[in-house]
């Protein structure tokens, strides 16, 4: 009798993740936020865009959330953050 073992793993590849360019600046930049649903997720990042606007003169923030931790910002969040936000903030809760 032969025993046969499968190795169900595969190796990792590594992905090249092109990230967006930083502001020089916050100064004048509109902030979105996205609230992933978690506990105190909005408390946080509310928390992090007053610093943004009060200390690096960030000119204002719009949040938005997510029906859930586990899935992408709906197509229309990111529409919308698209059209008036320079720069996004995620926040992660609990």
């Amino acid at each position: 009798m032969t025993i046969q073992i499968f190795d169900p793993t595969i190796e990792a590849k590594g992905r090249h993740i092109a990230y967006a360019p930083r502001p020089k600046s916050l100064a004048g930049l509109r902030i979105g936020l996205v609230d992933n649903s978690k506990h105190n997720s909005d408390q946080l990042l509310l928390r992090i865009a007053g610093l943004l606007e009060r200390d690096y003169g960030a000119k204002a923030h719009v949040m938005r959330r997510k029906r859930s931790a586990g899935v992408p910002p709906s197509p229309e969040i990111i529409d919308e953050f698209k059209a008036g936000c320079d720069i996004v903030v995620a926040g992660v809760g609990d």
